[in-house]
């Protein structure tokens, strides 16, 4: 049963009525293709109403539908099975919220590091509902030195509520494990790229967004605060997350405006959890473009341009 959040109750009904007529072409001999075919031209039409008018807090809900693709799976659809998982930090324990290891994408082997959630309640919890701890971050760190070891691009998968606020996450160095990564990710050696594919939250995000090129899908969000914390800050409840949805200018055309990320990747109409694999196509195209530019480029000239890019960041001069 699909899932519809509450500004696609059209659609909703539009399917509702498409059902119903293909209940009937099946119980009887009634030619319903006609119905069935206006019915279909119905639901793309308002599905692009839709996604030309939605508000920035439209935008945050549809990062977060439960049936959007997570990391793992956009990892087997663009290695096509070749993915060889690794774990731990060789210090603590192996965070199951950040994941990474070996693939080959078009016959070129990848670092592939990301926050997974979780697909059920269970999962979520095994998860830490993709909150990584400072392991997380630190295992993330000793798979980026290895693919640099290795002369091995790295393509870093973005998708996080946050890292994990906990007591005990902060006693063992939350803040340290997540500048130490900033600090490294800016002179690895090899290529970088970042692709937010649902929610990029504050440090939690930029733990493992630093890189040559940073990428947003349509229907992503990236920014300091979620807006709802922003809300609860600033007028003390969740209400006013709208308007806060609205000030933070966290969608992907405020993102690029601002000169904080280099592109924008195509959803599918609707969202990637209408047709993950057109969304999977799209970010392969895009991860392939940008490796095979950045790979013809020297170290020395990657690290210049990655640090110059995120220096000028929030810089300004009257």
């Amino acid at each position: 049963m699909a899932t519809y959040l509450d500004f696609e109750k059209p659609i909703e009904e539009l399917d509702e009525q498409l059902l119903k007529a293909a209940e009937i072409a099946e119980k009887s001999d009634a030619d319903v293709s006609k119905t069935v075919k206006d019915l279909e031209k119905k639901i793309v039409a308002k599905r692009k109403e839709i996604a030309e008018n939605l508000t920035p807090w439209q935008k945050v809900q549809l990062s977060r539908h439960p049936e959007r693709p997570y990391t793992l799976s956009y990892i087997e659809a663009l290695t096509g099975g070749t993915f060889i998982e690794l774990h731990g930090d060789r210090n603590v324990k192996d965070d199951k919220a950040m994941v990474g290891g070996m693939g080959s994408i078009d016959g070129q082997t990848v670092m592939f590091i990301g926050q997974q959630k979780g697909i059920n309640t269970k999962m979520r919890q095994y998860r830490n509902f993709g909150m990584p701890n400072p392991e997380g971050y630190r295992k993330a760190l000793r798979l980026m030195k290895l693919a640099e070891k290795f002369n091995k691009p790295i393509v870093c998968l973005i998708d996080t509520p946050g890292a994990f606020p906990g007591l005990e996450a902060e006693e063992r160095g939350q803040g340290e494990a997540i500048a130490r990564n900033i600090y490294e990710m800016m002179t690895l050696k090899v290529p970088v790229i970042c692709v937010i594919i649902g929610e990029g939250a504050s440090g939690g995000a930029l733990g493992i967004g630093v890189g040559d090129k940073v990428l947003m899908m349509e229907n992503t969000w990236y920014s300091v605060i979620s807006p709802e914390s922003c809300s609860s800050i600033l007028w003390r409840n969740w209400d006013n997350k709208e308007k806060a949805a609205e000030a933070l200018k966290l969608t992907a055309p405020n993102m690029l405006a601002n000169k904080l990320i280099d592109g924008i990747i195509k959803e599918p109409l609707g969202g990637a959890h209408i047709n993950p694999e057109e969304g999977y196509a799209n970010v392969k195209a895009e991860i392939v473009k940008h490796l095979a530019k950045l790979c013809a480029q020297t170290p020395q000239k990657r690290i210049d341009s990655r640090i110059k890019k995120f220096c000028a960041m929030g810089v300004v001069k009257e």
